[in-house]
């Protein structure tokens, strides 16, 4: 079975759209990823410059610039010019445009979204080709960012989720000797305010190109609006520029407080946890927070044009609790709690009062469709936590919602009769909202309850998906999600079963007995899938030695 293979180059040019070998584009833009991270692990800058522009100016990467702006959710959405890249011709001639000389940028359509508060947030889109351009230098810029980011940053981060921040604020916080003093960082429009010459002095990226971007400006109400500061919040190398901007922090603060498990640092037990723009700081004293850490996150955010918001950096005992990514993070009587915040409950329980009251004349079966996604994410999205009070609050109000929506489309009907019409008996249910949904199929509605709470393994601090000796580590981690999914356990089976139950290195069976391991053949740093095709199951030890031997 052969493991690894050198990164192939196209045997017949690709003449049209539809004849690109998307395995042969990954593979090349992955090797070259690779090579700069690391060289930026080791610091060899000029080398770093030299991949970035080689990575920029090939065929590979500009295509998959082109694949990403003209399949994610804003492919339907065009900037200031009005075009859209929709046919393979126009996604084809695309790759041909995505050139550095004479580049120059459209100003963004500004349009604004409602946020949380009420408020609204401005979100700035821009035409497809400065799309497609940042997602070419994006290539470029991500794994140098992956390698020089802050250890607990976990933001638009490829591999991290909010999941792994929450269990990281859970390692800082739960033991009895831990911090109980907690720094809630806001800071004041992170992605308006951020410095332009900051940005321009200190990402490793073609100052002329990013010089461009930052100053192109925007049209609103049909004028052009200069922007002297910021990222635009819409463009895809935005959220990776801001976190650049925002990594170091973590080392400032060790510099001050000592690093993890050192003496200096049990003294004061100062730990940062950042998702994006929002971070906590723990520490043992509220004066430590006040006089000592404050004033250098202060400092450390002037360098970058940015400020903490006054009325929302607040500074909490653990015993009071807060919020943060959705979660309440609470010590009772010592023992810290994480469980879904109300305000995240609320917004949950008002979009489906929304859904609810703005379908009363569809059929059972089409509202539960609407209903059953927003459920399934947000159970989900709070599956690691103490959630199960939680849950069974939101079936409560959901089940009273549904009982008034039945009760108002048959108000000369009895309650019986209603009941007997939409709630069925399911399991050891008898009260399950159902239905006949568009093809005619039984749909019921899901209950939050039934999603089964389990512990978020965190993903390690230093992880990074650029670099081949965490390669095994990433295996690991998805079989782990394999292991507790239904579909993954279904793949598992597959694999299991096309290798006729036998390992591939060996020969000798995969049973419970001997465990197995996930192996790519095309490794993933050198652009390998996880699809069933690129992956076998071989026994931990030969699994263990086949790394080894590479």
């Amino acid at each position: 079975m052969s493991t690894t293979m050198s990164v192939p180059a196209f045997s017949h040019p690709p003449s049209g759209w539809h004849t690109i070998n998307w395995y042969l584009v990954h593979r090349q833009v992955r090797g070259l990823q690779v090579r700069i991270a690391k060289a930026t692990k080791q610091q060899q800058w000029r080398r770093v410059k030299a991949l970035q522009r080689m990575l920029v100016r090939s065929f590979a990467a500009k295509a998959l610039a082109v694949k990403r702006v003209t399949e994610n959710r804003g492919k339907a959405t065009p900037g200031v010019d009005g075009e859209l890249w929709s046919t393979p011709d126009s996604k084809w001639n695309a790759i041909s445009r995505l050139r550095r000389q004479g580049y120059k940028p459209k100003p963004l359509r500004r349009v604004y979204i409602p946020k949380a508060n009420g408020k609204r947030r401005p979100l700035g889109i821009p035409i497809m080709l400065d799309r497609a351009m940042q997602a070419l230098y994006l290539l470029g810029l991500e794994p140098v960012s992956e390698t020089t980011a802050d250890r607990n940053s976990y933001g638009f981060r490829p591999m991290r989720s909010t999941a792994d921040a929450i269990e990281q604020c859970f390692v800082n916080i739960s033991r009895k000797s831990s911090a109980k003093w907690i720094l809630e960082g806001d800071i004041k429009g992170c992605f308006d305010n951020i410095s332009h010459d900051w940005l321009l002095a200190n990402i490793p990226l073609d100052k002329q190109v990013l010089r461009k971007w930052l100053k192109a400006g925007f049209m609103e109400s049909g004028s052009l609006h200069a922007t002297e500061a910021g990222t635009p919040q819409g463009g895809i190398i935005s959220p990776v520029l801001a976190n650049m901007a925002l990594d170091g922090l973590e080392t400032v603060l060790e510099s001050h407080f000592g690093q993890k498990n050192t003496k200096a640092s049990y003294k004061t037990k100062v730990n940062y946890v950042r998702y994006a723009d929002d971070f906590i700081i723990t520490g043992i004293s509220k004066e430590l927070l006040a006089d000592k850490v404050r004033p250098i996150v202060e400092a450390f955010m002037a360098e970058r044009g940015l400020a903490l918001s006054k009325e929302k950096t607040l500074i909490t005992h653990a015993s009071e609790g807060f919020d943060f990514l959705g979660q309440n993070l609470r010590s009772y009587n010592g023992k810290l709690l994480i469980k879904p915040s109300r305000k995240n409950m609320r917004n949950v329980l008002g979009k489906l009062k929304q859904i609810i009251a703005g379908n009363k004349t569809v059929t059972a079966g089409n509202l539960i469709m609407m209903l059953n996604p927003v459920l399934l994410g947000w159970a989900n999205y709070h599956r690691h936590v103490v959630a199960k009070e939680t849950f069974n609050y939101v079936d409560y109000r959901v089940w009273k919602m549904l009982w008034k929506w039945c009760r108002r489309r048959h108000n000369n009907r009895h309650k019986r009769w209603v009941k007997d019409k939409y709630f069925k008996s399911a399991g050891n249910r008898n009260w399950v909202f159902s239905g006949v949904n568009g093809k005619g199929n039984t749909a019921r509605l899901i209950y939050t309850m039934d999603t089964a709470i389990k512990r978020h393994i965190k993903i390690k601090a230093e992880a990074n998906p650029y670099l081949p000796e965490f390669e095994e580590y990433f295996e690991q981690r998805l079989e782990r999600a394999w292991k507790n999914s239904l579909n993954g356990r279904d793949k598992l089976l597959t694999l299991w079963l096309r290798q006729r139950k036998r390992c591939e290195m060996c020969n000798d069976l995969i049973t419970k007995e001997t465990g197995w391991n996930i192996h790519h053949i095309v490794e993933r740093v050198n652009g390998g899938s996880d699809k069933l095709s690129n992956l076998v199951l071989l026994h931990p030890n030969c699994h263990r030695q086949l790394h080894h031997n590479h």
